[in-house]
């Protein structure tokens, strides 16, 4: 478990970001992968401890390609240069929601956890709807002393409280949201120590976990679309 493989491979294909060099290193790429499911490996290990329901995972299956699609974008890049992982107990699904990381070297990896996907109208309506019947109890979950010291609840929202919804209810700002999700920032020098990585992470999780427990709640009866 190197986490210094996984930064300089990264680093060197941000610097690269063309096939010739992503192809010509190829051997590069399998070693900083290995190395990355290896942390993903020890850190479901210490999710485990307080989140059995993630431990059934394998690493292999919780990843995604550093290949971007560049059919609609300007960046034609053709590498994301980054290591991204979703732990939940359905794997890396987006439903039911667990635990992000994103490894990107330059300052811009970062811990995330909730619902970042927001095209799924059906789960943003089963949160609104359990937000507005449970406000209580969502605003006793974000404004806990721990969970308020790491994160505050992002996503992207309306301007307006959407039809069907008080105007004027207690919680009125977040069922504007269409997405509700976390972030925690992480500098490079945060991976540096491999075991004292994976022991901060599991611990930030341990933290965000009654926000992730409360939106699989309400998602209990989502179903994912098929193709």
């Amino acid at each position: 478990m190197n986490t210094q493989v996984i930064m300089d491979y990264l680093s060197a294909l941000s610097r690269n970001n063309n096939r010739e060099w992503y192809h010509a290193n190829k051997d590069d790429f399998k070693n900083a992968n290995a190395e990355f499911e290896k942390l993903l490996q020890a850190l479901i290990l210490e999710i485990g401890k307080f989140d059995g329901s993630i431990l059934h995972n394998d690493p292999k299956d919780l990843t995604f390609k550093i290949v971007r699609d560049t059919r609609f974008g300007h960046d034609k890049s053709p590498y994301n240069p980054a290591f991204r992982a979703h732990i939940s107990a359905k794997g890396k699904l987006p439903v039911p929601v667990g635990y992000y990381l994103m490894i990107k070297p330059g300052g811009q990896s970062f811990l995330g956890g909730g619902l970042f996907a927001d095209m799924f109208k059906d789960a943003t309506k089963m949160i609104r709807d359990s937000i507005a019947a449970n406000g209580g109890e969502w605003e006793q979950i974000i404004h806990e002393s721990e969970f308020e010291r790491y994160f505050t609840v992002q996503g992207t929202a309306l301007k307006n409280v959407p039809a069907g919804y008080e105007k004027e209810h207690p919680q009125a700002e977040y069922l504007k949201f269409k997405s509700w999700y976390l972030e925690y920032p992480l500098g490079d020098e945060a991976l540096c120590n491999a075991e004292a990585f994976v022991a901060q992470a599991a611990e930030l999780f341990r933290i965000m976990k009654p926000f992730n427990d409360y939106l699989n709640r309400a998602l209990a009866d989502f179903q994912m679309p098929t193709r």
